[in-house]
């Protein structure tokens, strides 16, 4: 073959497959729409499977169970609260006052009586405080600190020997029903005695409408208003030792026999937080009384007491007292040092 002929050949060769089919020189098979469409479908089914599959396992479930409980306890808390809306609580009964002019800032159901549960032990540990008894003396629990009302465990076994300073610190911070058993049974005369020189105590404050049966607060007969008990957190804020038991955050007890000592916390959470500047507290619980709670707190300079009782739910009464400082911080004017209280709604008609 001549080179002419040999040229020829090659271009004649290499025309033949520029002009021929894509599909016919290609390694991969020619892609037919349907058939990929057809793929997209199922593919598409089984993803939605999947999730479908997924929404109905335990992990999902799981998943919007601590989603939901989440949302529930930011609205116990009043996370989800500015303070500039009304101040809605769930306590039924609350009573809120400047501690130095004795403005209320909010008020609820506040002459109505209802028990109080262990709001109690701050009459309690006056009542002590009162008689100076020996604080370091050494107390026994005995079987009638027992509590035989509600059945209550504790910690503190019969046998157990504690300073009464102790057994103040754990009645007041902890809310140890056989601490406070054990005060009122050593007390002169016993619990009866004791008993009978709460409600002389109540009367001596002024506190008109409470009245007390045990030194406990287990004994639903233990019942007060906000208003007296307004009255009942002045009265105990005066004792040092009151103050200083009710904020400590725990408390450690070494008990004879023991080779580790018992730890003891404070039942009121908001103690150990920066925001607060809590100068008195006391929380209480039986089914009778619902949550209840009692604090002096300083809000913007200015000392204010907490009445908050019979709210349902564990986190509520902790709650409003979030939405009540929230609420005050928000509402009241730069400048406190009067102790007048305007919300934005007062100053708007102040202005108009």
């Amino acid at each position: 073959m001549t080179a002419f002929s040999k040229q020829c050949f090659l271009s004649a060769l290499l025309l033949s497959f520029a002009l021929a089919p894509m599909d016919l020189i290609s390694a991969e098979p020619a892609i037919n729409p349907a058939t990929f469409t057809g793929q997209t479908i199922v593919v598409a089914k089984e993803v939605k499977l999947v999730k479908i599959n997924y929404k109905k396992s335990r992990s999902y479930k799981r998943k919007l169970r601590r989603q939901r409980l989440q949302k529930i306890r930011a609205t116990q808390l009043g996370e989800n609260y500015d303070g500039s809306g009304p101040l809605d609580l769930a306590s039924n009964k609350a009573l809120i006052i400047n501690q130095n002019t004795g403005e209320v800032l909010f008020s609820k159901n506040e002459s109505v009586a209802s028990p109080i549960a262990s709001i109690t032990k701050l009459m309690t540990a006056m009542v002590v405080l009162d008689m100076q008894q020996e604080l370091d003396e050494e107390i026994f629990i005995s079987n009638q600190d027992v509590d035989k009302i509600k059945n209550t465990r504790s910690r503190l076994k019969v046998g157990t020997k504690l300073l009464r300073a102790d057994l103040l610190q754990l009645a007041l911070m902890s809310s140890e029903n056989r601490a406070a058993f054990a005060l009122a049974s050593n007390y002169p005369g016993g619990q009866a005695a004791f008993i009978r020189a709460m409600n002389t105590k109540a009367k001596l404050i002024g506190l008109t409408h409470t009245n007390f049966a045990d030194p406990t607060g287990l004994e639903y007969r233990n019942v007060s208003t906000a208003q007296d008990l307004v009255k009942m957190v002045k009265a105990a804020y005066q004792y040092p030792e009151i103050r200083q038991a009710t904020t400590t955050t725990k408390h450690s007890v070494y008990i004879e026999g023991k080779k580790d000592a018992l730890q003891f916390r404070n039942t009121n959470s908001l103690v150990s937080k920066d925001e607060w500047q809590i100068g008195l507290s006391k929380t209480g619980f039986i089914n009778e009384a619902g949550r209840c709670l009692v604090m002096q707190a300083e809000i913007d300079g200015e000392p204010l007491i907490f009445v908050l009782l019979d709210s349902s739910g564990k986190l509520s009464r902790i709650g409003d007292a979030n939405r009540v400082r929230k609420w005050v911080k928000y509402n009241s004017e730069a400048d406190t040092i009067t102790g007048d209280f305007k919300t934005k709604e007062d100053e708007l008609l102040d202005n108009g």
